[in-house]
């Protein structure tokens, strides 16, 4: 793995931050949880690669929550165009 960042996906809505900076703690140091609204995926960044990696093995497919967590290591924004504006004739 070469990032720190983990994409988390399949949670329950109502998981909240604190909740998820608790489970990942186990595997080393959780620098940030950001839960994207209540849409049932985030992102959890770890200290390091190495610890992102513990995580993942052993978080990947986890009953939390009543649902079986998906864990992966997050890709890179895509850069999306600056005007996004849509216009109707």
């Amino acid at each position: 793995m070469q990032g720190s960042k983990l994409y988390v996906g399949n949670l329950t809505y109502s998981v909240t931050d604190e909740q998820l900076e608790k489970l990942f703690s186990q595997y080393g140091q959780v620098k940030e949880v950001n839960l994207i609204g209540s849409k049932g995926f985030g992102f959890v960044e770890m200290a390091t690669a190495e610890e992102a990696e513990k995580a993942k093995e052993a978080l990947d497919g986890y009953a939390f929550e009543g649902r079986n967590m998906k864990v992966d290591e997050a890709r890179p924004k895509k850069e999306r165009p600056a005007n996004r504006s849509f216009r109707r004739y």
